[in-house]
């Protein structure tokens, strides 16, 4: 452990932790200070729950405006601030944090280190975030309200933002840092910390799916950095990238837009995969089956990633070289993801399988994750997507993608993991219900969308023609009914945080011969009943680094 990593840590670590006994400022220090990966873990997790809400909160303003025609509760330039706010409070706040927070506290562990190799790095990633979201959300005060261009920004629409503007360019600003300083921190950790014997290829599925995930911010979040600095300058400094009368284009926006924000939506699901794997195999009592072939169908689909961002602009007027190019690209990405889809499904196949919690929540995520995969096929057919763009049809595609996806699989985390980190049982019986009552009602939420969108209903509107009333009546109701029993999922995790509850045993999920810790990777060569020592045909040549 280096000297900085040792500064970093408070003296909380060597004499048992700060309580709100010992009085509340030692103990807000302790929190604000800490540079220990499970503490900031937590924090993630809980901050990413509470913008999860305040997300949550403003999907139910926009669906209680479209529970009839006409305009209802808000005003439309109002409701369209929901509509983005909504979006970038979800998306940065909610599930890319939430992701980070278990990545926080599982890799470390998974690999066998001490912390993160950049402790205080990681302090101050997390403590960007409740400033970068408190700038985000002060624009509904300025002059001119918040930004009303949806999550995307597309100019001429976001340049008549008001003042809220450079408010939100900023906070994205803070958001990226935030976002590429842990993913940095995760790499290095991954690529320099990993305890003897610990090869890549037999690291956790989490774990790899997370190095892989951190390379696509490294990658990624400059690419939007540059988009919203672009912005920034046609509006106050007289640039004109985006506007026609100064040789600009506005399209040229959305391609560096959906550069970036292609590779983000792939951002928002590998942790889930890597999560996903890391349950079935333990209630399916079986090895994750066809391990290798997952961490290179993980790879395959970060790579193409990159390449099928136009699939978002087929109606701008593309070559018609480009609009194939597109199609076929966007196509090939099921083939790694159908793999994946397989693979779970093989994991299952003739497994003692028992139906707790987490795996309830990982088999919603696969099939319904599925249904999401086979609405963005439909979507990648150049001439189809001509009829479904910028309908409702679209709005049910990725939500199905990331509420049931990347939800889902957070959710799933936290209830496999939380016996870990609290050392007390969740209940089980809210936990069940938690999931069934979610699974129904987030079907009644947005399945209906689908037939909006193949009728026409077009997005990010608060009016609309009285033919689309009921399926939006019964969009609605799912929306409120989800989200009232998000507060048994909230209550269950109080509950383990208070400690009340049965004891948690030394191996939670009971697995045969206690695969729990060896599923997610091929099995090794030792359970951990006994030391683990490393097998001589391991050791080739020890790196320094462990020497």
């Amino acid at each position: 452990m280096s000297h900085a990593h040792e500064a970093g840590h408070d003296d909380h670590h060597h004499h048992g932790p700060v309580t709100l006994k010992d009085g509340f400022f030692p103990w807000i220090m302790r929190w604000i200070s800490t540079t220990n990966h499970k503490d900031l873990g937590t924090l993630y997790l809980i901050f990413s729950l509470t913008m999860l809400f305040i997300g949550g909160v403003m999907s139910l303003i926009i669906r209680a405006e479209l529970t009839g025609p006409g305009i209802q509760f808000v005003d439309p330039d109002f409701y369209n601030q929901m509509i983005t706010l909504h979006a970038l409070v979800m998306i940065f706040g909610g599930v890319m944090p939430g992701f980070v927070g278990l990545a926080n506290w599982m890799v470390p562990m998974m690999i066998g280190a001490s912390d993160l190799a950049l402790p205080r790095v990681n302090n101050w990633g997390f403590w960007i975030l409740p400033f970068a979201f408190a700038m985000l959300l002060s624009t509904l005060f300025v002059n001119g309200g918040g930004p009303a261009a949806g999550w995307t920004m597309y100019p001429p629409l976001v340049l008549q933002s008001g003042d809220s503007l450079p408010l939100m360019i900023f906070a994205i600003h803070m958001m990226g840092i935030s976002s590429i300083t842990g993913a940095i921190n995760v790499v290095v950790t991954i690529l320099n910390m990993r305890a003897p014997g610990m090869t890549l290829l037999k690291m956790p599925l989490f774990v790899w799916t997370w190095l892989i995930t951190a390379y696509l911010l490294i990658a990624a979040m400059p690419v939007l950095a540059g988009a919203v600095t672009m912005l920034l300058t046609d509006r106050y400094f007289g640039t004109t990238f985006f506007s026609a009368t100064g040789g600009g284009d506005p399209v040229m926006f959305q391609h560096i837009f959906w550069f970036f924000g292609h590779p983000e939506v792939y951002i928002m699901i590998l942790p889930a995969f890597g999560i996903v794997s890391t349950i079935i195999p333990t209630f399916a009592r079986k090895p994750l089956f066809g391990y290798d072939s997952m961490v290179y169908a993980t790879a395959s689909i970060a790579f193409l990633s990159f390449i099928v961002w136009a699939h978002h602009m087929f109606t701008v007027g593309m070559p018609v070289a480009g609009e194939l190019f597109f199609m076929f690209a966007t196509m090939l990405i099921a083939v790694p993801t159908g793999v994946k889809v397989f693979n779970w499904v093989a994991t299952m196949w003739r497994g003692a399988m028992t139906f707790e919690t987490p795996m309830l929540f990982a088999l919603g995520f696969v099939s319904l994750f599925s249904l999401g995969g086979f609405s963005g096929l439909m979507l990648a057919i150049t001439p189809a997507d001509f009829q479904y763009h910028d309908t409702y049809f679209v709005v049910a595609h990725f939500h199905y993608v990331l509420v049931p996806g990347a939800v889902f699989s957070i959710i799933a985390a936290i209830y496999y993991w939380i016996p870990k980190w609290t050392g007390v049982m969740y209940n089980e019986t809210l936990g069940k219900f938690h999931f069934w009552w979610s699974a129904v009602w987030i079907n009644v939420l947005f399945f209906p969308q689908h037939f909006l969108g193949l009728a026409g209903m077009p997005r990010r509107i608060p009016d609309y023609a009285t033919q689309f009333t009921e399926f939006n009546v019964i969009s609605s109701v799912g929306a409120f009914a989800f989200f009232i029993g998000q507060f048994v999922f909230i209550y269950n995790m109080i509950q383990c945080m208070r400690g009340a509850g049965q004891k948690a045993t030394d191996r939670v999920w009971e697995g045969a011969r206690g695969l729990e810790w060896t599923v997610a990777s091929p099995a090794p060569y030792h359970t951990f009943e006994t030391p683990p020592t490393i097998d001589p045909r391991e050791i080739t040549a020890v790196p320094e680094k462990h020497a």
